[in-house]
């Protein structure tokens, strides 16, 4: 950790997440920034410069799933975790930008995008991402809202080194199943459209180069979400490392791969500036930002959940817990 306040010290596991009685930071925050520096909403806006960078990303990953078929498993797997791992997350990532519609001016542009962006992943989720991925904004928090949030069985569940590992190395999965099980939404137009693309283009991989290629994309995909430096900002931007404080962002290299989603205080008060444009509000408003808690280093907040007895899934802050919804 960086600067910012004391560390969440705890001799075991907490055994109920942390409740928020104040309003949503970030809401509060974003008032007191704009009217201070009222021109930072000339940041506001699509960003369209990142696009050659993930047209190149794509074409690398669909190149080498065509060589996968010729490598041994040994170096199969290291590619797909070392480069595939990195290259996917990045894809991933880009579809939370997409999220967001900061890539294009159309909004459905966009989404069009997004599923396209989920041809070099294997696995269609960008569509369904967005629906899920706005609540989390709107309702940062909300047990049954915020479908960030671990749920209670998870807390209860994942509480030695152990198990924490396994909850790491199985995150693909409980990002996936977590939201159909807590929150099922109705399939939309656009996100039956994204699931016929990517069995289409799957078979079409699996038909015309071979079943390792798209094994090599699913594989990278999964990797890219579990043991991999860059999934580290799963855990770096909410999970609650100093008492009090729910957002928390990274600063370091791995910005750059990743659209600056480490900027994570910054983008949750300003959701309406791109990724590329998230320093310019460090800068602007530094004093804002220099005091906050921070990360220096994504793999090492990874293995801080891994290691610290005090750190699990229930570290998140809530603002009410299930039992108070039915109170009331």
């Amino acid at each position: 950790m960086g600067k910012g306040a004391k560390s969440a010290e705890a001799s075991k596991m907490r055994e109920d997440f942390w409740v928020r009685y104040t309003d949503e930071p970030h809401a509060t925050r974003r008032k007191q920034i704009l009217a201070k520096y009222p021109q930072i909403e000339t940041l506001y806006g699509p960003d369209i410069r990142p696009l050659p960078f993930v047209l190149l990303i794509i074409a690398s990953q669909l190149y080498l799933s065509s060589l996968a078929v010729h490598w041994e498993w040994k170096y199969f797997i290291l590619v797909a975790w070392i480069y595939g791992g990195a290259a996917s997350h990045a894809l991933s990532l880009m579809t939370h930008e997409l999220s967001h519609n900061l890539l294009f001016k159309t909004p459905i542009l966009n989404s069009y995008f997004g599923i396209f962006c989920n041809v070099a992943m294997g696995l269609p989720s960008s569509t369904m991402f967005k629906r899920y991925h706005m609540e989390h904004h709107q309702y940062q928090g909300d047990t049954e809202k915020d479908m960030d949030l671990p749920t209670p069985w998870e807390g209860r569940f994942f509480t030695n080194t152990l198990l924490k590992a396994l909850w790491l190395l199985l995150q693909p999965a409980f990002y996936a199943l977590r939201p159909t099980i807590v929150r099922p939404k109705k399939p939309m137009k656009l996100d039956i459209l994204n699931t016929v693309v990517i069995v289409c283009t799957d078979a079409a991989i699996v038909y015309y180069i071979s079943p390792f290629a798209l094994l090599y994309l699913v594989l990278s995909t999964l990797l890219g979400m579990g043991f991999h430096p860059v999934a580290g900002h799963f855990i770096a931007e909410h999970y609650v490392f100093v008492e009090g404080y729910e957002t928390y962002s990274y600063y370091g290299p791995l910005n750059y791969l990743c659209w600056n989603v480490g900027y994570h205080n910054e983008h949750h008060d300003f959701p309406k500036v791109a990724g590329w444009r998230l320093p310019e509000i460090t800068k602007m408003a530094p004093e804002f930002y220099n005091t906050l808690p921070q990360h220096k280093s994504w793999t090492m907040v990874l293995v801080n959940y891994i290691f610290d007895p005090a750190i699990g899934p229930f570290s998140r802050m809530i603002k009410n817990r299930p039992s108070d919804k039915k109170k009331d």
